[in-house]
């Protein structure tokens, strides 16, 4: 069984930096891609950014781009987010999610598996 754990969430001031950390295991992760996906209370869950394994091709929600850099260790298996100047309204739970198939990247619908999510809060 695939299983993923998010770490590294907490809470921070307005411009401070965080790295979220996920440790996949349960299949061979050559393959596929892993995305970061955030939910703040009452909305819906959002698309932050994606990574091949294999290639390490990347792709960021616009709201994030140039602040937020993901990556992989695929000897580690494992993902990282790293965020930088961080905002007010980038508070919410954050969850990693595996992509076997690397299929429609940004798209919830073809994560098939999710962690537990890390809180991280940033305040003004």
């Amino acid at each position: 069984q695939v299983q993923l754990v998010e770490s590294g969430g907490g809470l921070v001031q307005a411009g401070d930096s965080l790295r979220l950390s996920c440790a996949a295991s349960g299949r061979t992760f050559s393959s596929g891609a892993m995305g970061w996906f955030r939910q703040a209370p009452g909305k819906e869950r959002e698309f932050v950014a994606a990574t091949s394994w294999r290639g390490g091709s990347t792709h960021y929600a616009d709201s994030v781009k140039g602040r937020f850099t993901i990556s992989r260790d695929n000897g580690k298996n494992t993902v990282y987010l790293q965020m930088n100047s961080l905002k007010p309204e980038d508070t919410a739970v954050y969850y990693c999610a595996d992509n076997p198939s690397a299929a429609a990247i940004a798209s919830r619908a073809f994560y098939n598996y999710w962690g537990q999510g890390t809180q991280v809060t940033v305040s003004s």
